[in-house]
């Protein structure tokens, strides 16, 4: 079987090496070049394909006339797209001789759209998984293949998930390899009446409200904890991100007192937050956004929350 493949980040670089081990024969490799402005703290797709000798093609906004040409010349059997961040032309989806899969990472038709994982840890989600469908010209929309369901932990991050997600993504994949290997595309339908569909997120959406119940603040926190951008707050003037936090135990919350507003506070210690449903969150680990990574000493929290009305 002759493949196309479309590729990049984790998800990527691992499904591409699940095809090479199945000795599917990969003539093209499409992937993006890592942006400068991106923290990249994932596995580079083009790194597999030279290990093994495979041409690269690089993408920014989409496939050129001449890429798109290149793609018919091979006449591959199949086409992926593994975490691929653009959309492919019906043109190039036609050229697959037997099927133009994706690998998507949630449980579809729950989640369908961008940034899966995020969304799902932000939702409160206790299950994801990974999901390969065949592609249509709707974003996620086609049937669907094979999924591999994946637990969400209440502390997970987004990071957390989305390794198991990449786990899920290579079981599901390497499931049906073997029919697809055949010439053999089992399917069903991809309901989507019965899903969800999701746009990207941008840093900005990580404000937090202290308002918000304490376990929707944690949810949010979970969801962009780093590598992503952060959870935020303003506080003294300095905008403080949260780069590691829990639901405070009893014993920690119960040294706030009752009377305290929503909002960061200093007590037995530690750096805890009081929520608008009088839930606490101990926060493990604040960065000033200027300087992220360097995480601030408990002294310099008790100052900025002093600042607080």
């Amino acid at each position: 079987m002759r493949a196309v493949v479309f590729a990049y980040h984790n998800v990527g670089a691992r499904a591409l090496r699940t095809l090479l081990a199945a000795g599917v024969e990969v003539a093209l490799v499409v992937t993006h070049a890592d942006d400068a402005h991106e923290t990249i703290w994932f596995d580079s797709v083009a790194e597999v394909a030279a290990e093994h000798d495979i041409a690269v093609e690089l993408v920014d906004q989409g496939l050129s006339p001449a890429q798109q040409r290149r793609v018919a010349e091979i006449a591959p059997d199949y086409i992926f797209s593994f975490y691929f961040r653009r959309m492919l032309p019906a043109a190039v989806l036609g050229c697959a001789r037997l099927a133009a899969l994706n690998l998507h990472g949630s449980l579809l038709p729950k989640y369908r759209g961008r940034v899966p994982v995020n969304w799902a840890v932000l939702h409160g989600e206790r299950e994801t998984g990974a999901t390969l469908h065949l592609m249509e010209a709707k974003p996620d929309a086609g049937d669907i293949v094979a999924q591999q369901a994946v637990p969400i932990l209440p502390d997970d991050t987004a990071r957390d998930v989305f390794d198991k997600v990449t786990v899920a993504a290579e079981i599901a994949l390497a499931g049906v390899l073997p029919q697809l290997l055949r010439g053999v595309v089992p399917r069903r339908r991809n309901a989507l009446e019965l899903g969800s569909y999701f746009g990207g997120r941008r840093p900005d959406d990580g404000r937090i409200d202290w308002t918000q119940p304490a376990r929707r603040v944690y949810d949010l926190m979970r969801a962009v904890a780093p590598p992503y951008p952060g959870a935020f707050f303003e506080c003294g003037g300095r905008r403080l991100l949260v780069a590691r936090a829990r639901i405070a135990r009893a014993a920690l919350a119960a040294a706030l007192p009752a009377d305290a507003a929503p909002g960061l506070h200093v007590a037995a210690g530690a750096a805890l937050a009081r929520c608008g449903d009088g839930g606490v969150i101990h926060l493990q680990q604040l960065w000033d956004s200027a300087a992220p990574g360097v995480a601030l000493h408990l002294d310099r929290i008790s100052e900025l929350a002093r600042t607080q009305p």
